[in-house]
């Protein structure tokens, strides 16, 4: 354990890259690269020296362990059939020896004693990955990443298949189209009701997939009574010429004329634009107990530039800089700790890294 902090330590005080340190400077071995709550990244140099093809063209070969979720890689060697687990950097890799006559359905009758079959689909388990060939170090390899979505992709198919979007609401890793758009397709064409498309139209946003049509609300019909009918009624007695006279006599009554009164025109009161005012807070209030937030939303305002003096100005600017600094110090990562701690060379900084070095270690 020492060992390795120190070593880690070594490459930092050299002025190594970040990408060296999480490779660690070694061929045909798996690293970590990036891990979140929800994502894990995987990386490896494999040399491509002595690399025989598989079956057909292919020189490598993706087999999985539904048991464990596990990701391999199978290589085929001068005299080995390796596999190398993408899913576990600290495993060591399988390894069966091969003559010219060993053939390739014993090769995975072995590893099928060990878990890991073929796999058609690496987005089916939630996997993505890529190869593609690099030089390492003046070597010839291929470079394989591999990132498993598995947690993130069962939270996003229980929200879909249930129309409730509340669970992946506030979640910020973003899950690949690929891993989840099919599912997605086949649920929206079931989705009747509108709070289904509403929940679908959330869960699509975050997906940044075609949302579906979101119909309006349905306007109540209000109930409207039937019209009487104007029944003409003819009395036996009374002969036809008796309407028509009746008729005529309506007709002849004066018509009295309908006097519409015209409504005055108002015009529309437009009310200007006013520049934003400065801050109701006290200068003092911002230079010692304002938040950073608070403070580069104060400094950025324009009002506040043309109310403060040169000096003010500067003392704020630079109380913002340490609130930075303290905000980097607490909630950094530790690639952003090490950037920062080749700048600056503060002592803090370096126990911060190896305290996070600790921690990463015994995590893993």
């Amino acid at each position: 354990m020492r060992k390795i902090l120190l070593l880690l330590f070594f490459l930092l005080l050299h002025g190594c890259s970040l990408n060296n340190l999480f490779i660690g400077g070694k061929i045909d071995k798996v690293t970590v690269v990036k891990y979140t709550p929800y994502m894990k990244h995987h990386r490896a140099y494999f040399s491509r020296a002595q690399l025989k093809t598989i079956k057909g063209n292919k020189k490598y070969l993706y087999l999985y362990n539904a048991k464990t979720n596990d990701i391999a890689i199978l290589l085929h060697r001068k005299h080995q059939y390796v596999l190398y687990n993408m899913s576990k950097p600290k495993q060591q890799p399988y390894a069966i020896n091969a003559t010219a006559k060993t053939k390739y359905w014993q090769v995975l009758k072995g590893f099928k004693r060990k878990g890991f079959k073929i796999i058609k689909s690496l987005a089916s388990v939630g996997y993505t990955a890529s190869v593609s060939r690099k030089r390492y170090k003046g070597v010839k390899t291929l470079l394989v990443e591999t990132q498993e979505y598995s947690r993130l992709q069962t939270l996003y198919k229980k929200a879909i298949k249930t129309y409730n979007a509340s669970k992946i609401k506030n979640i910020k890793t973003r899950l690949p189209k690929s891993l989840i758009s099919s599912y997605y397709a086949q649920y929206k064409k079931r989705a009747k009701t509108r709070a289904q498309l509403l929940q679908l139209s959330t869960i699509a946003k975050k997906l940044k997939l075609q949302a579906p049509k979101v119909p309006g609300k349905p306007v109540k019909k209000q109930k409207t009574t039937p019209s009487k009918q104007k029944i003409q009624i003819i009395h036996k007695k009374k002969p036809i010429l008796q309407v028509e006279e009746e008729v005529e006599e309506k007709i002849e009554e004066p018509i009295v004329p309908i006097v519409v009164k015209e409504e005055p025109i108002i015009k529309p009161i437009v009310k200007k634009i006013l520049p934003p005012k400065p801050s109701d807070k006290p200068y003092t209030y911002y230079l010692k107990h304002a938040s950073l937030n608070e403070l580069s939303t104060y400094i950025s305002n324009k009002a506040t530039k043309n109310s403060l003096s040169y000096t003010q100005y500067n003392m704020l600017s630079r109380r913002k800089v340490v609130l930075q600094e303290e905000r980097l110090f607490k909630h950094g990562s530790l690639e952003e700790l090490i950037a920062a701690y080749k700048v600056n060379k503060n002592p803090k900084y370096k126990q911060r890294i190896m305290s996070l070095m600790k921690a990463k270690q015994a995590h893993h």
